[in-house]
């Protein structure tokens, strides 16, 4: 009954992809810049405007969220008039607050559950009682992006803001509210604060990668969710080639939904001449895991790094205990996405692919992108993308699966052995997202010095600089992404 109710809600939430949207953003644009052009109408326009898009979804929680902006916008004034032992007092109230919401509805069932069934193997029951709660969307970031802001106003970082509607504003910001990047305050609240001139060049290239956003996510992700979504709803009956499409499939699907998305989100926001975060930078092309976490989900992982991993002293202590600060960043890396066993194994999985390049001195950041000034990779670096990748596809299987029995079943029947029959079956039922997902793939590639495929910059793209060559670009990707578009599937991050 609960994911019967979760996706009646689903179809009525206000997604990047939906009608609703498409209505709704131009109005915004009009409101944001024509009406209500002095700033502090402008943050009041986005506070109300946010609350709109996030309350299509569900207005009942647009009360948690009112709760975490005010906490957090009390908790930066009274830090403001305290400290010592009465600043870390508030601190710690605000992080109770919200990481106490946020573990009410996101992992008081999985704790309970996996509680009861600990006491059940040692022969005692405790017979926990569970909460019939529906998620609500978007709560690890927006939870996160307030407490970024208590965090640092106690570092000092920036002072307290006593503007109230500019900090709701910067909590709420709809481009980015659901589904990030994790925004800190130092860099969105300050803008926020500052009066906001239109930008036209901004303003066509966010088109231009909303666009390109629009492309990964309709046609690619889409695309691919059909194919992985039939795999995995029978991969006991599934051949090995037809199990490995699949992991390939979820593999290219979370790239182009969730990098679609911050695509959209990130240009959407230079509409309204805000900046948001880069998100994602090629993560497919890196050449070992260390660089992969520096590619993906970025916003995320800094916030780890800046608030959880230097705080238990990064890389400056003992070999042992850096391992230990590592571990501890995937656990929580692998929870914060569910609550479910087969997250907190992926963080495990990616933990132990990290350790031992951090042990052996492997550097996750490289002196220049991958095949700098070259249209292809050495072969060293060929070799490099492609393990990297396949340890990469092996995680998203574990992410992927409804729990760890099917992990470890999906795994084993994908190394056994299966006919060439088999194996032109699968790439048969795979071939449109495939070719929608290289054709993605060779753009970025080409592209991967810039911050998205669409961005019209450098020698290669001297014709894109004629506007009729451009324009029948961007028409034909227009015309492919409503042509070609899979069945409408929600956001995968969203309930996260």
């Amino acid at each position: 009954a609960l994911k019967k109710t979760h996706k009646r809600q689903e179809k009525r939430s206000m997604l990047f992809n939906s009608l609703q949207y498409l209505v709704f953003l131009p109005l915004a644009f009009v409101l944001y810049w024509f009406v209500f052009s002095r700033l502090k109408w402008q943050n009041a326009f986005v506070v109300v405007a946010s609350y709109v898009f996030y309350g299509w979804w569900n207005w009942h929680f647009l009360l948690l969220i009112f709760i975490t902006s005010l906490c957090s916008y009390a908790s930066g004034l009274l830090i403001d008039h305290a400290a010592g032992v009465r600043a870390k007092a508030v601190v710690a109230a605000n992080l109770v607050i919200n990481l106490g919401i946020l573990g009410v509805f996101k992992y008081y069932n999985f704790f309970a559950e996996s509680f009861d069934s600990l006491l059940s193997a040692l022969g005692m029951h405790a017979d926990l009682p569970t909460l019939k709660l529906i998620l609500p969307v978007g709560i690890s970031f927006y939870t996160f992006q307030a407490l970024s802001y208590t965090i640092d106003v106690y570092r000092h970082r920036l002072p307290a803001t006593r503007d109230a509607v500019a900090f709701f504003a910067y909590i709420s910001f709809f481009p980015q509210l659901v589904a990030g990047p994790i925004e800190r305050a130092t860099q969105l609240l300050p803008q926020m604060l500052l009066r906001r001139t239109f930008d036209y060049e901004a303003a066509t290239d966010g088109m231009r990668q909303m666009l390109w956003g629009f492309f990964k996510k309709m046609v690619v992700a889409d695309n691919c969710a059909l194919v992985a979504n039939a795999i995995w709803a029978d991969c006991a009956s599934q051949s090995s080639a037809a199990l490995a499409v699949g992991a390939l499939m979820f593999t290219l699907q979370i790239y182009g939904d969730f990098s679609g998305y911050s695509d959209i989100a990130i240009g959407t926001a230079r509409l309204f001449g805000i900046n948001l975060s880069r998100n994602f930078d090629f993560p497919y092309f890196a050449r070992n895991v260390s660089e992969f976490w520096r590619k993906w989900h970025i916003s995320l992982m800094s916030w780890l790094t800046d608030y959880i991993y230097i705080p238990l002293g990064g890389n400056r202590v003992s070999r042992l205990k850096n391992v230990r600060n590592v571990s501890v960043v995937f656990l929580v890396s692998g929870l914060w996405h569910g609550a479910n066993w087969t997250f907190v194994a992926w963080g495990v999985y990616h933990a132990l692919l990290f350790i031992p390049l951090r042990l052996m001195g492997v550097k996750g950041r490289f002196d220049q992108s991958v095949a700098a000034g070259k249209l292809l990779p050495s072969l060293k670096e060929l070799c490099q993308m492609l393990l990297t990748f396949v340890l990469v596809v092996v995680g998203w299987i574990l992410f992927r699966s409804d729990s760890m029995a099917q992990a470890a079943a999906y795994m084993h029947g994908m190394v056994a052995p299966c006919t060439v029959g088999d194996a032109l079956a699968a790439l048969r039922m795979a071939k449109v997202p495939m070719t929608f997902g290289a054709a993605m793939m060779l753009a970025e590639w080409l592209q991967r010095t810039k911050q998205h495929a669409l961005q019209i910059d450098g020698s290669w793209c001297a014709p894109l600089r004629k506007r009729g060559v451009r324009w029948a670009l961007y028409v034909l990707i227009g015309l492919v992404t409503v042509w070609f578009q899979g069945a409408q599937q929600s956001f995968i991050y969203f309930q996260f």
